[in-house]
C-alpha cells in the first residue's frame, strides 16, 4: 500500500467508509474531467464517429439486443 493511504489512516476506516471516500474521489475527478479540454486526437476520434452515425442514421441495435448478446458470449452460451 502507499505511504498515504496509511498516514492519511485510509488503512483505519470501515469497508464502508472507504468505498464512500473512493466515490466521492471519483465524484471530484468527474467535475475536473468534464472541464478538462479534449485533445486533437479525442475531437477527430468523435468526429470521425458521429459523421459515421449521421451516414448511417438506420445502424442501430437496441440496447436490449447488446446487452442480450454479450451476456449470452459471457456466459458461454
Amino acid at each position: 500500500m502507499h505511504s498515504a493511504f496509511h498516514q492519511m489512516g485510509i488503512d483505519r476506516l470501515s469497508v464502508a467508509e472507504r468505498l464512500t471516500l473512493v466515490q466521492d474521489i471519483w465524484n471530484s475527478l468527474e467535475e475536473d474531467i468534464e472541464r478538462m479540454p479534449l485533445n486533437e486526437e479525442e475531437r477527430t476520434v468523435l468526429q470521425l464517429r458521429l459523421d459515421d452515425d449521421e451516414a448511417h442514421p438506420d445502424d442501430i441495435l437496441a440496447w436490449e439486443t447488446i446487452k442480450a448478446a454479450a451476456l449470452r458470449r459471457w456466459s458461454g452460451i
